[in-house]
């Protein structure tokens, strides 16, 4: 007999009766059809009264419809490819306490708050994200991956490279720790080349420390993404990373060098810092985070703005949707979308393909998700209510598929397909 004496217990056991169900979900041998009223084709083109055919998990045709019987009709709905965040850390919980205990869980428990995470996120309607990185996150990417459990496809970093000066050590042994990430498992390389912007974002690499990292993740295959803030977006920019991230106190020569050398950038509008604040009595006095951090969080956000109204407004600059969720943001990734039209001015239209086509794009993922489109993966929402008019519609997600199964089915009316789940 089960008892279940707490609350984690029971979503313990609702977890582990819908991730039996998904287990047994046989692979559906005929198309499914959905119908869509509007879509947003993730590329910044609308398409109207469209059916869109799905069969092995891809895409494989986008048409007016010819009799065929539809699975899913989401007409009074916005349909949408399912959302990128291109900068999460999946695994990073709160403890038994209720404090911040970032991302070196061990225990069982710790493992189930994870996979919480990860159900929260896609039934938010992020399908794909890129965790930044924990060694925890190779067992949740490969168990999602497996079907074992439900959650959005994940990109990890494993164990990101801490920039400590000559401490960090020599471009060669650099170099060395790349190679070690890359066999690891990495799908990226995460170099922090900045101290946290709280304690006033100086660099913590030399250029040649950065030109080593960069260069040797290429000669892996692998992405580099970069925490920089003010010079070191310039140094990470010059070395050939792939994407920067968060760019706080950039120069406006230092954006546009980024968008000449093709270098992405994923700044943050408000997510992150607002969900520390919110959660302050969970994250204070645990490791690096200071009553005196706290107060300098409330001076950054403006500056947060700033730095992503002006990324908007640089030519050719491509701008990726990456929210920075840690503990107590999983679930609620979709606010940065609001902050980025509503606080930072980014036209609405750009926000969503920042986390569609453009994200999938800065991941080399590009023929693969981040549209509707044939021969894609078929990972698809709706939302109740249209984002281009209002974009806090971005919290009313009500249709998740991703790879051609169906995990959220919420919106009335919705008839769900014999190879679907309908939690």
């Amino acid at each position: 007999m089960i008892r279940i004496s707490k609350i984690s217990d029971c979503t313990l056991v609702v977890l582990w009766f819908c991730l039996r169900v998904l287990a047994q979900v046989p692979e559906s041998t005929r198309p499914i059809v959905i119908r869509a009223g509007t879509l947003l084709d993730g590329k910044g083109g609308t398409l109207h009264d469209v059916r869109i055919t799905i069969q092995a998990a891809r895409i494989v045709a986008l048409d007016s419809g010819d009799g065929r019987p539809v699975d899913y009709d989401l007409r009074g709905l916005t349909v949408l490819p399912g959302w990128i965040d291109a900068h999460v850390h999946m695994t990073w919980i709160f403890g038994k306490d209720g404090k911040n205990a970032g991302t070196d869980g061990i225990t069982q428990e710790d493992a189930y708050k994870a996979a919480s995470n990860a159900w929260l996120t896609l039934m938010a309607g992020f399908t794909t994200v890129q965790s930044v990185g924990a060694p925890n996150d190779v067992p949740l990417r490969d168990a999602i991956a497996r079907g074992i459990l439900p959650g959005p496809r994940i990109l990890t970093a494993v164990q990101p490279l801490e920039g400590k000066g000559d401490a960090t050590g020599t471009p060669d042994e650099i170099r060395v720790f790349v190679r070690r990430q890359k066999a690891a498992g990495a799908d990226l390389i995460k170099i922090f080349a900045s101290k946290s912007i709280r304690l006033g974002g100086g660099m913590t690499l030399s250029q040649a420390q950065l030109d080593a990292a960069c260069d040797e993740a290429k000669r892996q295959g692998l992405r580099t993404l970069v925490h920089a803030y003010k010079d070191a977006v310039r140094a990470a920019t010059l070395a050939g990373c792939t994407e920067v991230e968060h760019g706080t106190l950039a120069s406006e020569d230092n954006l546009k060098l980024m968008a000449e050398k093709g270098v992405y950038f994923d700044p943050q509008c408000g997510l992150v810092l607002e969900n520390y604040l919110l959660h302050k009595d969970q994250y204070l006095g645990t490791s690096g985070y200071t009553a005196e951090g706290f107060d300098a969080m409330e001076k950054i956000i403006p500056m947060d703005h700033e730095i992503a109204q002006h990324g908007a407004r640089t030519p050719g600059l491509k701008m990726v949707f990456g929210t920075d969720a840690v503990a107590g943001a999983h679930g609620r990734n979709a606010e940065e979308f609001i902050d980025r039209v509503r606080d930072c001015g980014v036209e609405p239209m750009a926000a969503m393909i920042s986390a569609n086509s453009v994200a999938a794009e800065a991941m080399g993922m590009g023929m693969e998700i981040g549209s509707v489109a044939p021969g894609l993966q078929a990972d698809i929402i709706a939302l109740d209510g249209d984002p281009l008019k209002d974009i806090t519609a971005v919290r009313r997600v009500v249709f998740v598929m991703k790879g051609g199964i169906v995990y959220k089915n919420s919106a009335p009316g919705v008839i769900p397909s014999f190879g679907g789940v309908q939690p």
